[in-house]
């Protein structure tokens, strides 16, 4: 069992920056695949930017250049970078780790996700 805590999140205005943080409760990062999400009101969830357990990075094309993924080894901890942040970039932002079977997973994949934190961005 994996268990996740987001934090960072808050309000700014656009063009500001926040840094958000995806705690977890082991050193999940060279197993297990971490994404964040986001999820406005009203709006389909979208995938932000994901770590591989290779540690290749990938984002979307709508954060691409101003979203930046680090991890900080020794503490279980991945944060999300937030820069130029525009008023689009409101939502709530989940992490969620998938790991596959191994220390992390008894079954053939199990997926692990936070509570999420909220991000506003103001004009």
């Amino acid at each position: 069992q994996v268990q996740l805590v987001e934090s960072g999140g808050g309000s700014v205005q656009a063009g500001g920056s926040l840094k958000l943080s995806c705690a977890a409760s082991s050193y999940i990062f060279t197993s297990c695949r971490v994404d964040w999400y986001r999820q406005a009101p009203g709006k389909e969830r979208e995938l932000v930017a994901t770590i591989n357990s290779d540690y290749t990075t990938i984002y979307a094309a709508s954060v691409e250049g101003r979203f930046t993924l680090s991890e900080e080894i020794g503490k279980n901890i991945l944060y999300l970078q937030m820069n130029s942040l525009k008023t689009e970039d409101t939502a709530v932002y989940r992490c969620e780790a998938g790991c596959p079977f191994g220390g992390y997973c008894s079954s053939e994949y199990c997926r692990y996700g936070g509570q999420g934190t909220q991000v506003t961005v103001s004009s």
